[in-house]
């Protein structure tokens, strides 16, 4: 009978560790939950003025040149306190504040609809400022229900 010696199976290479010092990393992606980017405050207040102001626009030829911004904060206060808006008719400018409209406003229910529509009011009565109209004059026959 003819014994074979047998030989040591070589050394397995050792597999790199899939966790780090807090098990962590080098996951695959497919174990992330891929997330939606965050809307972020400004963004959706953006998004507000631009929709309002599109539609102030279209309803009001004297509004297609006039250029709708958008700003944190105003200069400086005035005597009727923290200004939410400034218009200027010399360089066909309206400026809206964010921070005043979004957080000096009342709001009766604190939600998205009616933080969208405190913002769309702003908008509004400042155009409205700037034509020297009343805010309800300019959309008449969107509040027209009968």
């Amino acid at each position: 009978m003819i014994r074979r010696r047998s030989r040591p199976a070589p050394p397995q290479p050792q597999r790199p560790s899939r966790h780090g010092r807090h098990g962590r990393d080098d996951r695959s992606p497919v174990v992330r939950p891929p997330l939606p980017p965050l809307e972020t405050r400004p963004e959706r207040f953006d998004l507000a003025v631009g929709t309002a102001a599109e539609f102030l626009r279209s309803a009001w030829p004297e509004l297609r040149e006039v250029r709708f911004e958008v700003a944190g904060m105003p200069p400086a206060s005035d005597d009727d306190g923290i200004p939410r808006w400034s218009v200027s008719t010399e360089q066909k400018r309206i400026i809206l504040y964010r921070l005043p409209i979004e957080r000096l406003g009342r709001l009766h229910r604190n939600d998205d609809l009616h933080r969208r529509m405190a913002i769309e009011s702003s908008v509004f009565r400042a155009a409205a400022e700037y034509l020297d109209r009343d805010p309800w004059d300019l959309g008449p026959d969107r509040f027209r229900f009968f």
